[in-house]
């Protein structure tokens, strides 16, 4: 049952999202991507599983719900942070793979119309446009030379894994209960994710603190906290609506990292977020 508390759920899943470059600014100097990522669900595997047994949760039931489940959050977390976290490692600005990710609502928009049979209004469309011009205005003082094509293609492939995972995770296992459902999200990709690192990575890690807190960052308030709300507003809303909400992700990512670095953004940048917000109002209407 739907409380009012609820609506502040899409607005504190979008902070908590935005938060996700702390943990990757401070852990990836220490570490390798796929490296860092194996890490990472180990302990998110190791601490909602303690929850899902101390709470008596219950399992998805039958194989198709593992396999649907294990499918989307193989999307939605394997290629979509695997994508991102490599393209970063290969010297891809963090505003170009922002502005790559941020194509997501529109092809959200397109294969929600043609796989889940719902209507993107001209009012939405013009949103989901408004939202990725005031994007490009957020990220383009940060959108430098010095990246290949791997790079880019990397950020591309994050961009597919996570509007795939969005679009399958709304058609085949829209509902689940979030503590076992975590679980089942990321089994496969923490097999994925590990023989990946194995193949193609050294397994560095240098232990200190900066790598604690951020692999603490990143489980407890990224893979727990903001996946958790993902998947709720993937149950209660349409693809559409959920999609738009990662407009707001690079402006509440750029504030934050004025606030917590100093890092500055230009009077530009501040049109951009209103056209953002603006663009987000309108695409979930």
């Amino acid at each position: 049952m739907l409380t009012r508390y609820h609506r502040f759920f899409p607005l504190l899943f979008v902070l908590l999202w935005s938060t996700g470059f702390i943990g990757a600014r401070l852990g990836m100097p220490h570490t390798e991507p796929l490296t860092f990522l194996f890490v990472r669900y180990v302990a998110v595997l190791v601490l909602m599983l303690a929850m899902a047994l101390a709470s008596r949760a219950p399992w998805p039931q039958g194989w198709r719900a593992w396999f649907h489940i294990g499918v989307a959050g193989l999307l939605l977390h394997g290629v979509y942070l695997g994508g991102v976290f490599i393209a970063i490692s290969l010297g891809l600005p963090a505003g170009v793979a922002a502005l790559v990710v941020c194509v997501q609502p529109l092809l959200t928009a397109v294969g929600a119309g043609f796989l889940l049979g719902e209507t993107v209004r001209a009012r939405q469309w013009t949103g989901l446009l408004l939202g990725l011009s005031g994007v490009a205005l957020v990220v383009a003082h940060k959108i430098g030379a010095g990246f290949g094509l791997s790079a880019l293609l990397s950020a591309v492939i994050a961009l597919l894994g996570i509007t795939g995972g969005t679009l399958y995770q709304k058609r085949f296992c829209p509902k689940f209960d979030w503590r076992t459902g975590v679980i089942a999200q990321f089994v496969p990709t923490l097999i994925l994710t590990g023989v990946c690192a194995w193949w193609f990575e050294t397994g560095r890690l240098d232990w200190g603190g900066e790598l604690v807190f951020a692999l603490a960052w990143l489980v407890l308030v990224l893979s727990v906290g903001a996946v958790s709300l993902l998947n709720w507003l993937i149950r209660q809303s349409t693809a559409v609506n959920v999609a738009s909400l990662f407009y707001l992700v690079p402006p509440c990512t750029a504030v934050v990292g004025w606030a917590l670095f100093g890092e500055a953004f230009s009077q530009w940048a501040l049109v951009g977020m209103a056209m953002v917000v603006g663009g987000v109002y309108l695409a979930r209407q």
